[in-house]
């Protein structure tokens, strides 16, 4: 009886997960469907587009300095055992632009903004507005998801660029003024390394990352009504919040590997 109740549950985790990833599945379908088609209600986007890239602005101008700082720090460490000083701009330019300023950049944009998506969606489904826009014909998707999609895919490129040039201001106060690298070499290196396949690797992983960030973030908090055991009230919404970040943060590092893989 143990084993069939063990295989019972196995059996039943298995199509939640199905249908999760299906009603994950047509969320996205239904939102990048609806906006394709205008008409678009710009001032949502441009508001949307305030929240998740002009409020994220200080918390990625201090992570950029100081991911910079410390790889020019750690990489100038290692390239003297090998009397390669000169590359360190080469070494901090692809670091960032590559892998770090794209990944990083996601991650902070998931703490700070992708939380208070799901959990502003999810307290709009918990307490029936969602509904509510239904009952007076109101498509919530056009309303509520897709301005949020249009915010998101502009905000985190913009956010990675701006990422990837403070983080070479980081290099350059630690490299150059700290520990004497040629200011020359510096950015003749960072410049002489990067072509346009890495800077367009860059916005590539940044573009799909902020479609992910709305995707899981929006997509958990609309659904919110349908997980087990119930999710309303203050508890479900954070429990469900806390779900998205993690959720999202995983897609974005499996998403960094499968674009690299494909990309390099």
């Amino acid at each position: 009886m143990a084993l069939l109740r063990f295989v019972e549950s196995l059996g039943e985790r298995g199509l939640d997960f199905v249908e999760r990833v299906g009603l994950m599945g047509l969320f996205l379908g239904k939102s990048l469907w609806h906006a394709l088609f205008p008409p678009y209600r710009i001032y949502t986007v441009v508001r949307q587009i305030y929240f998740i890239g002009a409020r994220s602005m200080f918390v990625i101008v201090v992570t950029g300095a100081f991911t910079g700082m410390v790889l020019a720090l750690q990489g100038y460490y290692t390239l003297t055992r090998f009397g390669s000083e000169d590359l360190l701009g080469s070494a901090v330019a692809l670091s960032l632009i590559r892998e770090l300023g794209p990944v990083l950049t996601a991650l902070m944009v998931i703490g700070r903004a992708g939380s208070a998506i799901c959990a502003e969606i999810g307290i709009m489904r918990s307490s029936e507005q969602i509904d509510s826009l239904e009952c007076m014909a109101i498509d919530p998707y056009r309303y509520l998801i897709v301005p949020k999609f249009l915010a998101g895919i502009i905000s985190v490129p913009l956010l990675t660029v701006i990422f990837d040039v403070i983080g070479l201001m980081g290099g350059d106060l630690i490299g150059v003024r700290l520990l004497g690298v040629n200011e020359g070499a510096y950015f003749w290196g960072a410049y002489d390394s990067v072509i346009w396949h890495d800077v367009e690797m860059g916005l590539v992983k940044s573009f799909v990352f902020g479609l992910v960030i709305i995707w899981v973030s929006a997509s958990k908090g609309f659904f919110i009504h349908l997980e087990r055991g119930g999710a309303y009230g203050p508890e479900g919404v954070s429990r469900v919040t806390t779900d998205a970040v993690v959720l999202a943060s995983v897609l974005v590092l499996v998403w960094d590997y499968l674009i690299s893989s494909i990309m390099l």
